[in-house]
């Protein structure tokens, strides 16, 4: 293990030693790392991350990092064969590990539970856990909990959203106590990104008590979860000392206040009772840059339009999709409701993913053509309904401004996200339009799984999007699955830029624009601490002075 001159473990060091940046086309290549420079971010206060650090040679190694987070428990509890909330995956990047694992800020993929990562050209790949991992429990890693682990996402019983992220993996058996291997329909470029999404699970104890495994999960991260937060609203972890992996706690406990309100969020962080914050209010960048550091860091969290391509409804035509688009302002959407934080679609991915490419079109401002459009169709009037997330009513009244500027009546209709998704899914006669947030790139950052996400996926492509069958749809099919074979970077390049093409003709559901991800901490208390570009905070091998 390499270290540095504080004898701390050298995350970047060890990353670059172990080949971290995997796959054939450069997927994970770093997107949050650092803030931009100017108006295409906030960076305020002590400076930025690279700037006022406390130095590691002042990290506590038994101190304990306090931080507050904006997103509320799920109801789905912490399993990570179930959970997509916020908060629970970010609890579950620091408890829980896979075979692989995504920096959370790097977004690099390395070997975690894995000796090394997978070699990715042939059908049968075998991996060799880690010597001396255990569990929270103290019970060893074997090779028939990982095939647990896999085989519970896979079975279609269980009806989990990661199994669509690994349709690849055919099987999964054991070979001895410490390898397993995977039997693969083909080879994949993405091999070690994806077996990232499956946590590797203690099988005794999830089949004794499911309900307590989601509770509670058990997993071999560097820290365990000692209380969950439903009874508390504050999630707090200690140091898992039996840990042999190589992003081990760089403190003895940390503490995670659950604080949704934006106001009482940011006086937590003025008043000094944590070190970190995520989703800082636009407004209040400013003001809480004059004391602490405050990064935007672009990402792939996205505003999109969802439109019911049911063959009754307008929005069957795609001109009705596309003059909804050109009608929109999104100057004025983004500079007026997000101060600037965020950029207009030029693609399906934003600028700074590694593999982005601008599609053969771009939606900006032409309400000529959005009137044209429309007088086509004869649309004089839709419903559309928007979630009610804070920064998302900052900017619906200004796309409802701009759909009005063109002739449209709009019906507008303002819903908890919940309430949204509980109307509209198999109800195709509910919408016509739905505005919302969205961001799968917390569970990894490759073009295919971020369009399988919604394109690929029943929940989306026939409950809500009612696409599904459509001569779209199968083309759109046709290349992911093209994709996710090609094993050469140019060749796999090629397809998805006919990916997002064909999206931005097509636009069953489109970004809108991709957000900048805000960010405030001390930078004086916190060693090695770095924003990141998803939903929730990350404190993988950080460390306290406190």
């Amino acid at each position: 293990m390499i270290t540095n001159s504080t004898g701390r473990t050298d995350r970047r060091g060890f990353l670059k030693a172990s080949g971290a940046l995997a796959g054939a086309a450069g997927l994970t290549a770093t997107i949050g790392a650092c803030a931009p420079d100017d108006a295409g971010g906030s960076n305020g206060g002590s400076g930025g991350s690279d700037g006022g650090d406390a130095a590691a040679e002042e990290a506590n190694p038994d101190g304990t990092i306090h931080a507050a987070i904006s997103y509320e428990l799920g109801t789905n509890g912490y399993d990570p064969m179930s959970t997509s909330a916020a908060l629970t995956v970010a609890v579950n990047w620091h408890t829980l590990e896979g075979l692989t694992e995504l920096h959370p800020a790097t977004r690099e993929a390395y070997a975690a539970l894995a000796t090394e990562l997978p070699e990715t050209e042939d059908t049968t790949v075998e991996v060799t856990l880690r010597e001396g991992a255990v569990f929270h429990d103290g019970s060893p890693v074997t090779a028939e909990d990982v095939v647990f682990s896999f085989e519970r996402v896979l079975d279609p019983e269980n009806a989990s959203l990661y199994a669509g992220f690994i349709p690849f993996i055919d099987s999964v058996e054991a070979v001895d106590e410490q390898t397993v291997s995977f039997t693969l329909s083909h080879p994949t470029a993405l091999l070690a990104e994806r077996l990232s999404v499956v946590k590797i699970v203690p099988q005794a104890a999830v089949e004794a008590d499911p309900s307590a495994f989601d509770a509670e999960p058990i997993g071999t991260g560097p820290w365990a979860m000692t209380d969950n937060g439903a009874a508390s609203s504050v999630v707090t972890f200690e140091r898992f000392d039996d840990y042999t992996g190589p992003m081990p706690a760089q403190g003895a406990a940390m503490e995670w206040q659950i604080i949704p309100d934006a106001s009482t969020r940011t006086n937590a962080m003025q008043s000094e009772s944590v070190q970190a914050i995520d989703s800082v209010p636009y407004l209040s960048i400013d003001q809480l840059g004059a004391s602490h550091t405050v990064e935007s860091v672009p990402g792939f969290g996205l505003l999109f339009a969802m439109f019911n391509n049911a063959e009754d409804n307008p929005f069957s035509d795609v001109r009705n999709r596309q003059a909804f688009l050109y009608a929109i302002d999104m100057d004025a959407v983004i500079n007026n409701g997000l101060s600037g934080e965020a950029e207009a679609a030029t693609s399906f991915l934003h600028a700074d993913h590694p593999n982005h490419q601008e599609a053969s079109t771009v939606y900006s401002l032409d309400q000529d053509r959005a009137r044209q459009l429309f007088e086509e169709t004869g649309l004089t009037s839709f419903r559309m309904m928007v979630t009610d997330h804070d920064w998302v009513q900052q900017v619906s009244p200004i796309i409802q401004e701009s759909l009005t500027e063109v002739g449209i009546t709009v019906d507008f209709d303002q819903r908890q996200s919940a309430d949204v998704y509980n109307t509209i899914d198999g109800n195709p006669e509910s919408f016509d339009v739905v505005i919302a947030p969205g961001d799968p790139s917390v569970f990894g950052d490759d073009p295919d799984l971020l369009m399988r996400w919604w394109y690929g996926n029943a929940t989306w492509t026939d409950q809500r999007m009612n696409w599904e069958g459509t001569e779209s749809y199968e083309q759109v099919q046709d290349l992911l699955d093209q994709g996710l074979q090609a094993l050469d970077e140019t060749e796999q390049q090629e397809i998805w830029g006919q990916l997002f093409d064909l999206l931005s003709e097509e636009v069953p559901l489109y970004p809108l624009f991709h957000r900048r991800v805000p960010t405030a901490w001390n930078a004086e208390t916190l060693v090695d601490f770095q924003p990141i570009s998803l939903t929730g905070l990350s404190f993988v091998d950080v460390a306290s002075t406190e």
